[in-house]
């Protein structure tokens, strides 16, 4: 009995104390799952994104298809992405990535809630404009996929399972007004941590921004010319690249989790499943180009050859074929975001609509010097500049003009398969021949991507009425901006 009285008052004592404290105190606080999360850690993972969708290889990848689409690249081994195979492609990883990521950098720096505690990792305000120039980014890599897709419903978590689809011109539209928003955010407070890609330097972060605007300005050349020349011309006023001190790269690094993915491919897992394509080796050397032995490396006959595109089999192995130069595959190489000598060809471009009063000639003579000083580095010349730009199929053309600057375009933007892809489609230049015998029944270069087959099972009313308005869902209804 008294064992028992004593063993009853301990237990009071105990569950006293314990009411007394009204909780645990941290005893059951795991420190390595913080209940708010890091804005820094939710920056820097999306970011990691940005590497992925301008570097992955691999076959159906974000960058490497397209690249095959434009014939900057050719399969080696499994040659049915060449062949147009693969119809469908799944844009959820993005959205449940990076893009939820950073829609909670803006709500936490948004929330009063939370909004102090983030501010202990750069000013509210600079985290916010970072996030919405990098969610504006990945949603217009998306409609320029897909076309018509979710983006005012999105991201809304349990509250919005089935989101509609918005128009492509309404996208455009509010990711203009996105970009010019979130540069003119930024406060002069605390560099936002977390930040890989700029180091949270604002003046970079702005000319990013508006440089993007002017690229996606170009793209309505076609579709609505008067409003891209509107926002061609505010984009450029507000400062865009100058140099290519300018240019945005994700950087990899010496290390297996975050390494070059040609290096991955080449390297780590030996599989050399790509090489430069015929198509765009032999129109290097029909120009001289002096690019050409820092794009690819020569075959093991000491030869550029490329890959013969779409054939079966490619007769050959990868050993016989030009790989990827070895300098921008060694596995802490960058990838190129967006770069000085794609911003000047699309104001060579502009100048030769009439968009705006700049000289087309010297834009582009200097667009093209510019990519040469990007991919050939302490390798470059005046000497080779002046010979090159000279040649009958280079020098800049009236009559050819545009056909000139996207041809250039196409060569600049080796290695950004959905940015060349882009520009393809809208220019129609160079005029590429499509695989002899295409996987998928068409006829045709690809136009754009099919929905993820997700949509037709888990929110079938929104992809039934965007098919109805937007048009089959297959890979040659194009999107609004393709005319």
């Amino acid at each position: 009995m008294k064992k028992y009285w004593f063993k009853s008052t301990v237990f009071a004592a105990v569950l006293s104390t314990l009411t007394a404290c009204s909780d645990f105190g941290d005893i059951n606080v795991n420190p390595n799952n913080p209940s708010t999360p890091s804005t820094p850690a939710l920056l820097t993972g999306a970011i990691r994104n940005v590497g992925a969708i301008n570097g992955q290889v691999g076959p159906g990848s974000f960058n490497m298809t397209p690249a095959l689409y434009v014939q900057q690249f050719g399969d080696v081994t499994y040659i049915e992405d060449s062949r147009y195979k693969t119809i469908n492609f799944s844009y959820n990883g993005l959205y449940t990535g990076p893009l939820l990521s950073l829609q909670e950098v803006i709500d936490l720096n948004t929330n009063e809630a939370t909004k102090t505690a983030a501010a202990a990792t750069g000013s509210n305000a600079n985290q916010i404009a970072i996030a919405r120039i990098l969610k504006a980014y990945f949603f217009q890599f998306i409609t320029d996929r897909w076309g018509d897709v979710p983006y005012s419903q999105a991201l809304k978590a349990n509250q919005n399972f089935t989101p509609a689809f918005d128009k492509q011109q309404d996208i455009y539209n509010d990711l203009f007004k996105e970009w010019k928003e979130a540069a003119a955010q930024f406060d002069g407070g605390a560099t936002a941590q977390g930040d890989i890609l700029l180091n949270g330097n604002a003046a970079r972060w702005k000319k990013f921004a508006n440089s993007l605007r002017l690229i996606a300005a170009l793209r309505l050349s076609k579709v609505d010319p008067a409003k891209g020349k509107a926002e061609f011309a505010a984009a450029l006023a507000d400062g865009v690249f100058t140099s290519n001190a300018d240019n945005v790269q994700y950087n990899y690094l010496s290390e297996a989790n975050n390494e070059n993915p040609l290096y991955n491919n080449y390297i780590t897992t030996n599989r050399k499943d790509f090489a430069l394509s015929n198509t765009f080796v032999d129109y290097l050397k029909k120009v001289n180009d002096p690019r050409l032995p820092f794009l690819a490396d020569k075959n093991i006959n000491g030869e550029y050859r490329g890959v013969p595109y779409g054939a079966f089999p490619a007769q050959g192995k990868a050993q016989d074929f030009s790989l990827a130069a070895t300098a921008i595959r060694q596995q802490n190489s960058p990838v190129n975001v967006l770069t000085y000598g794609q911003v000047l060809l699309a104001q060579a471009e502009a100048a030769k609509l009439g968009w705006t009063s700049g000289n087309a000639k010297s834009l582009y003579e200097s667009a093209v010097k510019a990519s040469m000083q990007q991919w050939m580095g302490a390798g470059y010349t005046e000497a080779a500049y002046t010979a090159y730009i000279a040649q009958p199929d280079v020098a800049y053309s009236e009559t050819n003009a545009i056909e000139r600057i996207a041809t250039q375009r196409w060569i600049h933007l080796f290695f950004q398969g959905t940015e060349a892809w882009n520009e393809w489609r809208r220019t129609g230049y160079p005029q590429l021949k499509p695989t002899a015998s295409t996987l998928n029944g068409g006829t045709e270069i690809p136009r754009r991507l099919a929905y993820p087959v997700t949509e037709v099972t888990l929110n079938k009313a929104n992809y039934d009425a965007v098919i109805s308005r937007q048009g089959k869902d297959d890979q040659y209804t194009r999107v609004w901006w393709d005319k």
